[in-house]
């Protein structure tokens, strides 16, 4: 939680390793999308979505929409910050914003933002959002 504005965040880091970049040492731009996929994996959990117990619950986000710029690029072997955070909500879609930053320079590489709706499995149904969110974020409530 992103303790100034009362926000679910989250920061994880990340090693570009080589299998990330192409023959040049600049990473693919699918690798980024990767990166965010960890961090939104653990703002999940933040939002309720504990990875460990979603097939038993049932429910999971899933995402529907991704934008994303990428400014600058990241090299072989760059430590990188990756910072996810809730943006908004609506009844059944959520927003999440994401940067990715080179560690050394906290030069910005990557912004991005990915809209998701929760599923209710096996039959893809979608569904309301939790309704403590109205409550615990309800600042983000578009």
């Amino acid at each position: 939680m992103d303790s100034q504005n009362n926000v679910p965040a989250m920061e994880t880091t990340e090693r570009v390793m080589f299998f990330d970049t192409d023959a040049g040492g600049v990473v693919h731009n699918i690798a980024y999308l990767r990166f965010i996929e960890t961090n939104r994996s653990f703002l999940a959990e933040k939002l309720g979505w504990k990875l460990g117990e979603m097939m038993e619950v049932q429910q999971c986000p899933v995402v529907v929409r991704t934008e994303i710029d990428y400014r600058r690029p990241a090299r072989l072997w760059d430590r990188l910050v990756v910072r996810g955070q809730l943006e908004k909500f609506d009844r059944c879609r959520f927003w999440c914003a994401f940067t990715i930053t080179r560690e050394t320079d906290d030069e910005k590489l990557i912004t991005c933002r990915q809209m998701l709706v929760v599923v209710k499995l096996p039959d893809m149904k979608v569904i309301r959002l939790p309704q403590h969110w109205e409550t615990d974020f309800g600042h983000l409530k578009t």
